[in-house]
């Protein structure tokens, strides 16, 4: 069917001062093929970095494990301990220790935009700037997840696999991406990507794009349902080809012979996703007090955080002496649990669920100590230990029972179909994605028989652990970490829930969130600061102070002297903490003066840090939380002790309204500038 109306001549004249039909037009074909193109580059990017990103893993544990036979970790109970303690101790250490060098770098590259903008550098060689350090963030923390899985340390893949995904989108979306309503579902694409090539299942990557990205974010008028479900889909499929001809076309585990004897078998998978659903209640705040313990050791003793990658890989080290199936060894530890691999013997029910506990108090320690990884992969293990260990038990119990009740009703499965039901249960319960987790797993079996059992056990896990876990705002827990006052606040928030974004990060991906970022990178603080401000001179009195800020309606004076150069900030609650103190200890009235307030307290009017109109308010709100201020004055140049001629003043208040503007401003130039192009096609048509 055509897509326009051609016209006679005689048409035309009878309809010359009739209303133009409406048309579609090329531009929402342009439109729709830049929305394939995008996704599809995103699939192709994200499956070549996945592969590349498991393959460095592979060269990095072969390399630190040399001569190691390559079928799991338990091959170290079968050697003598003063042969390998050193070598199984000290390749997680050194795992930590290069971790903790990379952070320092990362962390250095952070602070570089600071140091740009004191050396005046143009916007344009700053909004460069951010955007290199922008590619180099995510590049730095997968190249940490490498080194500790590859050394060993007790996380998963998955989670940075997602997390290279959504960078890489985010990439696509900032480069050729020119239509910012549009991000939310490179993003989705992104981490559908990210998971399919994960585990070689296109279909559980669809779900866990809805699951994680599409339905926490705040919905938005202009995102199309279909648009974003075909770009999902297409980037899950050439991310999860690409996985197959990188890493080769069989599953991530090995599923293992099992079967389903009767469905008067659903009551017993019923209880295990409700125990499944303890497990991961357990496992989350395990994950929340190690961070508050953590903070804590930081804070009380002042140990660096630098050194902590180092204890948590001795810490794992130590542990793997006794418990060697902790380590990560991709998902070979998985199919010795799941009695997968023939000639390995399998694990007692008592050791399995010894390793329930210790798998989660180690993965706890390598999240809460700074190593990088996911939590797929742990709280899969942890759902086969569980699964295998409660199936071993109920066929104890069953042969064992009473031979008077009919053999039928007695007869259960194998433990492998309850350590398969238990791995989706669990991976529901702690990452709160259900839907994902009964995809995967019938993916990767391709039985109809265990969608039944999955459903029921997944979504008793999801009920028990759906009302202690949930996905805090990402902003919220920046504010709440960064302010050391809310230390006794997170530890008492620990303590009876658990946060998504602490346990799992790549389940914490906010659109709106990532927008604003790249938003405020954009604005230059020249753009968002006050130039309407109270300057005031030492020797002006408190209460003139005061009743300038009254006439300006600002909470806040700067200090400067007779050349105009600042020298201070003195704000509306120190004069009125200040007055109230004098007010107690003075007998007779005295006009008060700044330069008398300053005296008593040098830290009161100091400035310990200062804007310019160049910074961009990504880099200007970094320094702010920093230094712990709500005001910053905005100079010139920076001169000795960050003094200069005041232009300006920036507060969260003008920065908020300032982003806001300029995101409602550019989405109402996005619709104008396709409303031209479509007249403009539609004229040259006519």
């Amino acid at each position: 069917m055509s897509c326009f109306h051609f016209q006679s001549e005689s048409e035309s004249d009878d309809k010359d001062n009739d209303e133009p039909e409406t048309t579609t037009t090329p531009v929402k074909e342009t439109n729709n093929s830049a929305t394939i193109i995008s996704s599809c580059l995103v699939g192709l990017l994200t499956g070549i970095a996945v592969v590349l990103f498991n393959n460095t893993v592979h060269e990095i544990r072969e390399f630190c494990w040399d001569g190691i036979p390559s079928r799991g970790a338990s091959w170290l109970r079968e050697e003598p301990i003063q042969l390998i303690w050193k070598q199984v101790i000290l390749v997680p250490a050194s795992g930590g220790f290069i971790v903790t060098l990379l952070t320092l770098l990362q962390t250095t590259t952070e602070h570089a935009p600071s140091l740009l903008d004191q050396h005046q550098h143009s916007s344009s060689s700053s909004s460069l700037s951010n955007h290199l350090k922008a590619a180099f963030r995510p590049f730095i923390k997968a190249l940490s997840a490498c080194v500790t899985l590859g050394t060993g340390n007790s996380l998963g893949p998955e989670g940075p696999s997602v997390e290279i995904g959504t960078s890489i989108a985010k990439g696509i979306a900032t480069l050729f991406d020119k239509y910012p309503h549009r991000n939310l579902s490179l993003i989705a694409a992104g981490s559908a990507a990210g998971i399919s090539s994960g585990f070689n299942a296109a279909f559980a990557g669809c779900f866990f794009a809805v699951e994680s990205v599409l339905w926490p974010s705040p919905k938005e008028p202009s995102v199309s349902l279909t648009n974003t479900t075909s770009m999902v889909i297409l980037s899950a499929v050439i991310a999860s080809v690409v996985s197959e001809v990188g890493l080769g076309s069989e599953p991530a585990f090995k599923v293992p012979e099992y079967d389903f004897r009767s469905p008067s078998e659903l009551p017993l998978y019923l209880l295990l996703g409700i125990l499944c659903g303890l497990v991961s209640m357990a496992f989350s705040r395990c994950t929340s007090y190690m961070l508050v313990i953590v903070d804590n050791i930081h804070n009380s003793f002042g140990i660096p955080r630098a050194l902590f990658p180092v204890m948590g890989g001795i810490t794992v080290g130590l542990i793997a002496l006794a418990y060697p199936e902790i380590l990560y060894w991709g998902f070979q530890n998985v199919d010795i649990l799941l009695e997968s691999r023939p000639f390995v013997k399998g694990l007692s029910a008592d050791l399995l669920v010894q390793l329930v506990a210790v798998k989660i108090v180690a993965t706890s320690l390598c999240r809460a100590s700074g190593l990088v990884g996911g939590y797929y992969a742990p709280s899969l293990f942890i759902g086969a230990a569980t699964g295998m260990a409660y199936g071993k038990f109920i066929s104890l119990a069953v042969s064992q029972s009473n031979s008077m009740i009919p053999p039928s009703i007695l007869e259960v499965a194998s433990p492998q179909a309850y350590g398969l039901v238990g791995m989706a249960a669990t991976l529901a319960g702690v990452c709160q994605v259900p839907l994902t987790a009964v995809l995967l797993l019938f993916e990767l079996t391709q039985d109809y028989r265990i969608v039944l059992p999955l459903l029921g056990a997944v979504g008793l896990s999801s009920w028990v652990t759906s009302g202690q876990t949930r996905r805090r705002d990402v902003k919220e827990i920046k504010k709440l970490k960064q302010d050391s006052s809310n230390t006794k606040q997170l530890t008492t928030k620990a303590s009876y829930i658990s946060d998504l974004c602490e346990i799992e990060s790549s389940l914490c991906v906010n659109g709106s969130d990532i927008e604003a970022t790249e938003l405020e990178m954009g604005i230059s603080v020249s753009e968002a600061m006050r130039t309407r401000y109270v300057t005031v001179f030492m020797s002006t009195s408190l209460k003139d102070t005061v009743t300038l800020m009254l006439a300006e309606k600002q909470s806040c004076a700067m200090i400067v002297d007779e050349s105009n150069i600042l020298i201070g900030l003195l704000t509306l609650g120190e004069i009125e903490v200040f007055s109230k103190i004098f007010k107690e200890r003075s007998e007779r009235p005295k006009v008060l003066s700044v330069s008398e307030m300053c005296s008593l307290d040098g830290e009161i009017c100091r400035v310990p840090w200062t804007a310019t109109p160049s910074m961009d308010l990504l880099s200007a709100q970094i320094s702010m939380n920093k230094y712990g201020m709500s005001q910053v004055p905005v100079v010139k140049e920076h001169v000795e002790d960050c003094r200069g001629h005041p232009v300006g003043l920036l507060d969260a208040e003008c920065i908020n309204l300032t982003c806001r503007a300029q995101a409602t401003r550019e989405s109402l130039s996005y619709y104008s500038t396709l409303e031209t192009q479509s007249l403009i096609e539609e004229d040259e048509y006519v």
